[in-house]
Protein backbone atom coordinates (compact mmCIF):
# COMPACT_ATOMS: atom_id res chain seq x y z
CA UNK A 1 0.00 0.00 0.00
CA UNK A 2 3.23 2.49 -0.20
CA UNK A 3 3.13 4.80 -2.76
CA UNK A 4 6.63 5.22 -2.46
CA UNK A 5 7.54 1.32 -2.88
CA UNK A 6 9.91 0.63 -6.15
CA UNK A 7 8.93 -2.01 -8.75
CA UNK A 8 10.56 -3.29 -11.92
CA UNK A 9 8.83 -5.40 -14.47
CA UNK A 10 10.76 -7.10 -17.21
CA UNK A 11 9.19 -7.87 -20.58
CA UNK A 12 7.07 -9.01 -21.57
CA UNK A 13 4.94 -7.07 -18.81
CA UNK A 14 2.12 -9.56 -17.85
CA UNK A 15 -0.70 -7.52 -16.11
CA UNK A 16 -2.13 -10.11 -13.65
CA UNK A 17 1.49 -10.66 -12.66
CA UNK A 18 2.08 -7.21 -12.38
CA UNK A 19 -1.07 -7.29 -9.74
CA UNK A 20 0.17 -9.68 -7.73
CA UNK A 21 3.52 -7.98 -6.71
CA UNK A 22 1.06 -5.03 -6.19
CA UNK A 23 -0.92 -6.79 -3.94
CA UNK A 24 -0.11 -9.99 -2.90
CA UNK A 25 -2.79 -12.75 -2.10
CA UNK A 26 -4.15 -15.67 -3.73
CA UNK A 27 -4.89 -15.52 -6.68
CA UNK A 28 -8.36 -17.07 -8.20
CA UNK A 29 -9.08 -18.43 -12.38
CA UNK A 30 -12.52 -18.43 -12.21
CA UNK A 31 -14.96 -19.23 -15.72
CA UNK A 32 -16.23 -16.17 -17.54
CA UNK A 33 -12.67 -14.10 -17.18
CA UNK A 34 -13.04 -14.10 -13.49
CA UNK A 35 -9.70 -13.34 -12.51
CA UNK A 36 -8.90 -11.75 -9.25
CA UNK A 37 -6.44 -11.47 -6.23
CA UNK A 38 -7.81 -11.91 -2.52
CA UNK A 39 -5.78 -10.20 -0.18
CA UNK A 40 -5.87 -8.33 3.17
CA UNK A 41 -3.65 -5.73 4.92
CA UNK A 42 -3.68 -6.31 8.63
CA UNK A 43 -1.31 -2.87 9.38
CA UNK A 44 -3.26 -0.93 7.29
CA UNK A 45 -5.94 1.91 8.77
CA UNK A 46 -9.02 2.06 6.58
CA UNK A 47 -9.30 5.23 4.69
CA UNK A 48 -12.56 6.65 3.10
CA UNK A 49 -12.87 6.96 -0.94
CA UNK A 50 -15.91 8.67 -2.18
CA UNK A 51 -17.93 6.29 -4.25
CA UNK A 52 -19.56 8.59 -6.87
CA UNK A 53 -23.08 6.81 -6.30
CA UNK A 54 -23.30 8.53 -3.25
CA UNK A 55 -26.02 6.17 -1.74
CA UNK A 56 -23.78 3.80 0.32
CA UNK A 57 -21.50 6.74 1.51
CA UNK A 58 -17.82 6.12 1.24
CA UNK A 59 -15.74 3.29 1.14
CA UNK A 60 -12.92 2.46 3.32
CA UNK A 61 -10.41 0.73 1.95
CA UNK A 62 -8.66 -1.81 2.41
CA UNK A 63 -11.98 -3.68 3.60
CA UNK A 64 -12.06 -4.85 6.97
CA UNK A 65 -13.15 -8.76 6.02
CA UNK A 66 -10.53 -8.47 2.91
CA UNK A 67 -10.12 -7.51 -0.67
CA UNK A 68 -10.96 -9.09 -4.11
CA UNK A 69 -8.56 -6.69 -6.80
CA UNK A 70 -9.14 -7.61 -10.59
CA UNK A 71 -7.08 -6.14 -13.80
CA UNK A 72 -9.50 -3.59 -14.89
CA UNK A 73 -7.32 -1.77 -17.36
CA UNK A 74 -3.82 -1.80 -19.42
CA UNK A 75 -3.56 1.21 -21.70
CA UNK A 76 -0.06 1.99 -23.81
CA UNK A 77 0.58 5.91 -24.80
CA UNK A 78 3.35 7.83 -26.12
CA UNK A 79 4.54 11.28 -25.25
CA UNK A 80 5.75 14.18 -27.89
CA UNK A 81 9.29 12.45 -26.90
CA UNK A 82 8.23 8.73 -27.38
CA UNK A 83 8.38 7.69 -24.49
CA UNK A 84 6.50 4.97 -23.41
CA UNK A 85 4.52 4.70 -20.81
CA UNK A 86 1.77 2.05 -19.43
CA UNK A 87 -1.28 2.98 -17.15
CA UNK A 88 -2.79 -0.30 -15.37
CA UNK A 89 -5.91 0.11 -13.78
CA UNK A 90 -7.31 -2.19 -10.79
CA UNK A 91 -10.84 -2.42 -9.67
CA UNK A 92 -11.51 -3.41 -6.07
CA UNK A 93 -14.26 -5.18 -4.21
CA UNK A 94 -15.08 -6.71 -0.88
CA UNK A 95 -12.96 -9.99 -0.78
CA UNK A 96 -14.75 -13.30 -1.59
CA UNK A 97 -14.03 -16.73 -3.07
CA UNK A 98 -17.08 -17.09 -5.17
CA UNK A 99 -16.07 -13.95 -7.39
CA UNK A 100 -19.42 -12.30 -6.88
CA UNK A 101 -19.60 -8.35 -7.34
CA UNK A 102 -22.88 -7.28 -5.41
CA UNK A 103 -24.42 -3.86 -4.28
CA UNK A 104 -26.41 -2.36 -7.04
CA UNK A 105 -24.99 0.99 -5.37
CA UNK A 106 -22.10 0.30 -4.32
CA UNK A 107 -19.11 1.21 -6.91
CA UNK A 108 -16.13 -0.74 -7.89
CA UNK A 109 -13.09 1.30 -6.19
CA UNK A 110 -9.90 1.91 -8.99
CA UNK A 111 -6.39 2.20 -8.06
CA UNK A 112 -3.83 2.92 -10.75
CA UNK A 113 -0.45 2.53 -11.38
CA UNK A 114 1.90 4.09 -14.22
CA UNK A 115 4.98 2.32 -15.30
CA UNK A 116 7.13 4.17 -18.08
CA UNK A 117 9.78 2.18 -20.06
CA UNK A 118 13.75 1.92 -19.73
CA UNK A 119 15.13 -0.38 -22.36
CA UNK A 120 14.06 -3.77 -21.62
CA UNK A 121 12.65 -2.88 -18.33
CA UNK A 122 9.02 -0.87 -16.78
CA UNK A 123 9.73 1.00 -13.91
CA UNK A 124 6.75 2.15 -11.36
CA UNK A 125 6.86 5.70 -11.57
CA UNK A 126 3.70 6.30 -9.31
CA UNK A 127 1.40 4.05 -7.44
CA UNK A 128 -2.11 4.73 -6.14
CA UNK A 129 -3.98 1.72 -4.78
CA UNK A 130 -7.22 3.89 -4.61
CA UNK A 131 -8.91 6.90 -6.23
CA UNK A 132 -12.52 6.43 -6.06
CA UNK A 133 -15.54 4.34 -6.91
CA UNK A 134 -17.81 4.32 -9.64
CA UNK A 135 -20.23 2.07 -11.60
CA UNK A 136 -22.44 -0.62 -9.88
CA UNK A 137 -22.40 -4.04 -8.50
CA UNK A 138 -19.12 -3.43 -7.24
CA UNK A 139 -17.37 -2.95 -10.92
CA UNK A 140 -16.03 0.06 -12.56
CA UNK A 141 -16.27 1.14 -16.00
CA UNK A 142 -13.45 0.76 -18.03
CA UNK A 143 -11.34 4.23 -18.24
CA UNK A 144 -10.54 5.74 -21.91
CA UNK A 145 -7.49 7.75 -22.36
CA UNK A 146 -7.64 11.38 -23.24
CA UNK A 147 -5.24 14.22 -23.57
CA UNK A 148 -5.93 17.36 -21.68
CA UNK A 149 -2.59 19.22 -22.43
CA UNK A 150 0.37 19.14 -23.79
CA UNK A 151 2.12 15.59 -22.97
CA UNK A 152 -0.82 15.62 -20.49
CA UNK A 153 -3.34 12.75 -19.98
CA UNK A 154 -6.16 11.79 -18.22
CA UNK A 155 -8.94 9.12 -18.54
CA UNK A 156 -12.59 9.50 -18.26
CA UNK A 157 -14.75 7.31 -16.76
CA UNK A 158 -18.90 6.59 -17.96
CA UNK A 159 -20.50 6.03 -14.83
CA UNK A 160 -24.11 4.77 -15.35
CA UNK A 161 -26.47 3.52 -12.88
CA UNK A 162 -29.93 3.26 -11.60
CA UNK A 163 -32.82 1.22 -9.97
CA UNK A 164 -34.44 -1.49 -11.20
CA UNK A 165 -37.01 -0.96 -13.66
CA UNK A 166 -35.82 2.66 -13.90
CA UNK A 167 -34.05 5.41 -16.25
CA UNK A 168 -30.35 4.17 -16.10
CA UNK A 169 -28.63 7.71 -16.08
CA UNK A 170 -24.97 8.38 -16.95
CA UNK A 171 -22.31 10.65 -15.93
CA UNK A 172 -19.16 11.36 -17.09
CA UNK A 173 -16.12 11.94 -15.01
CA UNK A 174 -12.35 12.59 -15.76
CA UNK A 175 -9.64 11.86 -13.48
CA UNK A 176 -6.40 13.31 -13.70
CA UNK A 177 -2.85 13.47 -11.69
CA UNK A 178 -2.98 16.95 -9.80
CA UNK A 179 -1.44 17.82 -6.67
CA UNK A 180 0.45 14.71 -6.49
CA UNK A 181 -2.44 12.32 -6.99
CA UNK A 182 -4.69 11.39 -9.23
CA UNK A 183 -8.43 12.64 -8.55
CA UNK A 184 -11.26 13.09 -10.22
CA UNK A 185 -11.40 16.72 -11.97
CA UNK A 186 -14.78 16.68 -13.97
CA UNK A 187 -18.04 15.70 -13.13
CA UNK A 188 -20.83 16.11 -16.34
CA UNK A 189 -24.31 15.02 -15.37
CA UNK A 190 -26.95 14.08 -18.09
CA UNK A 191 -24.22 12.64 -20.22
CA UNK A 192 -26.54 9.77 -20.71
CA UNK A 193 -29.98 7.89 -20.21
CA UNK A 194 -31.05 4.84 -21.31
CA UNK A 195 -33.29 2.34 -19.92
CA UNK A 196 -36.46 4.39 -20.49
CA UNK A 197 -39.08 4.81 -23.33
CA UNK A 198 -40.25 8.36 -23.61
CA UNK A 199 -36.38 9.52 -23.40
CA UNK A 200 -32.78 8.79 -24.34
CA UNK A 201 -29.63 10.72 -25.05
CA UNK A 202 -25.86 9.95 -25.27
CA UNK A 203 -23.23 12.79 -25.41
CA UNK A 204 -19.68 12.84 -26.66
CA UNK A 205 -16.35 14.70 -25.48
CA UNK A 206 -13.69 16.53 -27.49
CA UNK A 207 -10.86 18.35 -25.93
CA UNK A 208 -10.32 22.08 -27.58
CA UNK A 209 -6.92 22.64 -29.09
CA UNK A 210 -6.75 25.78 -30.28
CA UNK A 211 -3.32 27.08 -28.36
CA UNK A 212 -4.54 28.97 -25.55
CA UNK A 213 -3.89 26.74 -23.37
CA UNK A 214 -0.87 24.36 -22.50
CA UNK A 215 -2.51 22.33 -19.88
CA UNK A 216 -6.08 21.47 -18.95
CA UNK A 217 -8.02 22.47 -22.52
CA UNK A 218 -11.46 23.24 -22.52
CA UNK A 219 -13.74 20.33 -22.55
CA UNK A 220 -17.22 20.49 -24.61
CA UNK A 221 -19.80 18.26 -24.04
CA UNK A 222 -22.05 17.38 -26.95
CA UNK A 223 -25.47 16.13 -26.03
CA UNK A 224 -27.99 14.31 -28.70
CA UNK A 225 -31.69 13.25 -27.62
CA UNK A 226 -35.24 12.79 -28.18
CA UNK A 227 -38.08 12.95 -26.31
CA UNK A 228 -41.78 11.15 -27.10
CA UNK A 229 -44.61 12.48 -24.91
CA UNK A 230 -46.83 9.24 -26.26
CA UNK A 231 -44.38 6.72 -24.98
CA UNK A 232 -44.30 8.37 -20.79
CA UNK A 233 -47.44 5.63 -20.20
CA UNK A 234 -44.53 2.82 -20.58
CA UNK A 235 -42.17 4.58 -18.41
CA UNK A 236 -42.27 3.28 -14.57
CA UNK A 237 -40.48 6.43 -13.22
CA UNK A 238 -40.39 9.69 -13.80
CA UNK A 239 -36.84 10.94 -16.24
CA UNK A 240 -34.69 13.54 -14.82
CA UNK A 241 -34.87 16.23 -17.58
CA UNK A 242 -31.56 18.62 -17.67
CA UNK A 243 -33.31 22.30 -16.63
CA UNK A 244 -33.15 23.40 -20.55
CA UNK A 245 -35.52 20.43 -21.61
CA UNK A 246 -38.28 20.54 -18.56
CA UNK A 247 -40.52 23.09 -20.13
CA UNK A 248 -40.24 21.40 -23.43
CA UNK A 249 -41.11 17.88 -22.01
CA UNK A 250 -44.02 19.94 -20.01
CA UNK A 251 -45.29 21.85 -23.33
CA UNK A 252 -44.76 19.50 -26.57
CA UNK A 253 -45.10 15.65 -27.59
CA UNK A 254 -42.18 15.07 -29.65
CA UNK A 255 -39.06 16.93 -30.27
CA UNK A 256 -35.31 16.44 -30.76
CA UNK A 257 -32.53 18.34 -29.25
CA UNK A 258 -28.63 19.01 -29.14
CA UNK A 259 -26.76 20.52 -26.17
CA UNK A 260 -23.83 21.57 -25.98
CA UNK A 261 -21.78 22.79 -22.90
CA UNK A 262 -18.15 23.95 -22.33
CA UNK A 263 -16.30 23.15 -19.31
CA UNK A 264 -13.00 24.97 -17.80
CA UNK A 265 -10.63 23.97 -15.82
CA UNK A 266 -10.63 26.45 -12.63
CA UNK A 267 -8.02 26.45 -9.60
CA UNK A 268 -8.90 22.45 -8.52
CA UNK A 269 -12.20 21.54 -11.02
CA UNK A 270 -13.60 21.85 -14.23
CA UNK A 271 -16.89 24.67 -13.80
CA UNK A 272 -19.20 25.10 -16.98
CA UNK A 273 -18.66 27.93 -18.51
CA UNK A 274 -21.13 30.06 -19.92
CA UNK A 275 -24.90 28.82 -20.63
CA UNK A 276 -25.87 25.58 -22.96
CA UNK A 277 -26.03 25.71 -26.19
CA UNK A 278 -29.73 24.02 -27.01
CA UNK A 279 -30.88 23.16 -30.49
CA UNK A 280 -34.25 21.64 -31.31
CA UNK A 281 -35.78 20.25 -34.34
CA UNK A 282 -38.40 17.67 -34.76
CA UNK A 283 -40.92 19.92 -32.87
CA UNK A 284 -44.30 18.53 -32.55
Amino acid sequence: MNPKRVLKISEPFDGVKTMQKLFPGKLFNLPDHNTFINWSCKTCKPAPFTDVNGIEGDQLFPYTEGVATRLLANIDYSDSKENKFKLIFFNHSEGDEDGLQTGRFFGGLVGVAKFAKNGSIWEMRSFQPAVAAFGAFSQAPKPKLVEIGEDQYAFTFLHVNGGAGGPFEGWLYLVAGFEGRYQPILEVPYYQMTNVASAQWSSSYTVVNDNTKKHFRDIIIKTNGSFDKAAQAEDEFEVDFPKELALMAKTKKQFNFEIERRFSFKGKFYKMTGEPIVKFSNVK
